[in-house]
C-alpha cells in the first residue's frame, strides 16, 4: 500500500505542477504577448490555441489528478502517511477548485470565442475580444494561483510521507 500512496502522490504532484507552469505561463507571457496584438489576431490566436490544447499531452495531467488525490487521501486516511493527510485534502480542494474554474469559466468563454468567425466584421471582433479578454485572464490567474497552492500542499505532503517511512 505504501508504494501505492507514493505513485498516488508523485502522480498528484506532477500534475498539479504541470498545470500550474502551463497556467501561470499564460498569465505572464502567452495573453500579455497577445494583449498587443490587434482583434483578428487575437480571436484568431485564441482560437488556435484552445483547439490545440484539447489533446493527451494536457489532458492526462489535467484529469489524473484528481482521482490520484481521491485514492491518495483515502489510503492516507487508512493510516498511510497519517500527517499527510491535512495536506492532501487542501491540494485536493484546490485542484478541485482550479478543475471547476476551468470548466465554468474559462472554457465557457473559450466556447463562445470559438464561435466568432475569423472573417467577422472588426466591430465583431472587438466585442467578441471586449467580453472574452478581461474575464479569461482574470480567471486563468485564479486557476493558476489555485494549481500553484494544489502543487505546494502536494509537495508538503509529499513531503510529511517521505518522513513517515524513515520514522
Amino acid at each position: 500500500m505504501r508504494t501505492l500512496q507514493t505513485a498516488t502522490l508523485l502522480a498528484s504532484t506532477a500534475g498539479a505542477a504541470l498545470m500550474a507552469g502551463l497556467f501561470c505561463a499564460f498569465a505572464y507571457a502567452v495573453m500579455p504577448g497577445l494583449s498587443r496584438t490587434g482583434d483578428r489576431e487575437f480571436v484568431r490566436s485564441m482560437r488556435h490555441i484552445n483547439r490545440a490544447v484539447i489533446n493527451g499531452w494536457f489532458l492526462v495531467p489535467f484529469l489524473l489528478p484528481l482521482p490520484s488525490l481521491v485514492l491518495a487521501t483515502v489510503l492516507a486516511a487508512k493510516g498511510h502517511s497519517p500527517g499527510a493527510l491535512p495536506w492532501i485534502i487542501a491540494a485536493l480542494v484546490l485542484y478541485g477548485a482550479a478543475f471547476l474554474v476551468t470548466g465554468t469559466l474559462n472554457v465557457p468563454l473559450n466556447d463562445a470565442l470559438d464561435k466568432v468567425p475569423p472573417d467577422a466584421a472588426s466591430d465583431r471582433l472587438k466585442e467578441a475580444r471586449a467580453a472574452f479578454e478581461g474575464r479569461w485572464v482574470r480567471w486563468n490567474t485564479v486557476r493558476a494561483v489555485l494549481h500553484t497552492a494544489s502543487f505546494g500542499a502536494l509537495l508538503w505532503a509529499f513531503h510529511l510521507h517521505g518522513t513517515a517511512a524513515q520514522g
